[in-house]
């Protein structure tokens, strides 16, 4: 494999099972509260459910992640494991991690998300996008590039027909249907946690 190649299987297992293992520790050290860990297992469903699965399988009309990537890349993050450890990823050090930056910020998020905030809307947002163009444009670029079509998926509705380059950057592209999943989850999440702390609180 090459060193950029090791480089992506490293943060995919560091990213996915970092947050697996610290998640529950920490809330048994009462360091953080039970409710994270329904937040993160929700996390871990819509992700999976709202695109990893089609991404990985190209179940609708999109290349499976087998043909997309290198063979190095496939004996290294089986077929099979790609989605679950992409989606824990997404649970843990995306959308988690994002509750954190909310807490920092904001003060606790169990007050923070009881009505609509946009600050805080628009800092989940900034977060969101921000690590996934950084994501499509230095470690998946290869699996994304024009010309690799993926599958439509429920958070990425426009699938490969209707799929315009947004940008491009060092010859490496930024394109819509990368970037309508965590669009979506925007809204999904924060819509889930206004839900959740409202019913929570009452």
């Amino acid at each position: 494999m090459s060193s950029e190649q090791i480089r992506l299987v490293f943060v995919v297992y560091m990213s996915s099972i970092i947050p697996l293992i610290l998640i529950p520790f920490l809330h048994k050290k009462k360091r953080i509260p039970l409710w994270v860990l329904p937040i993160y297992g929700a996390s871990f469903l819509a992700c999976a459910i709202g695109w990893e699965l089609w991404f990985t399988y190209g179940w609708v009309d999109g290349d499976p992640v087998n043909i997309r990537r290198a063979t190095a890349l496939n004996v290294a993050i089986p077929t099979h494991l790609n989605w679950i450890l992409n989606s824990l990823a997404d649970a843990g050090s995306i959308c988690v991690l994002g509750l954190l930056i909310i807490w920092r910020l904001f003060g606790n998020p169990e007050r923070a998300f009881l009505q609509w905030n946009w600050r805080v809307f628009l800092t989940l947002f900034v977060w969101f996008m921000g690590q996934n163009i950084f994501v499509e444009m230095f470690l998946y670029h290869d699996q994304l590039a024009v010309g690799k079509p993926l599958s439509w998926a429920p958070f990425s509705p426009t699938g490969p027909w209707f799929n315009p380059t947004l940008f491009q950057f060092d010859g490496r592209t930024i394109t819509l249907q990368g970037q309508l999943p965590w669009v979506i989850m925007s809204f999904i999440f924060y819509g889930g946690l206004m839900y959740y702390f409202r019913k929570k609180n009452n």
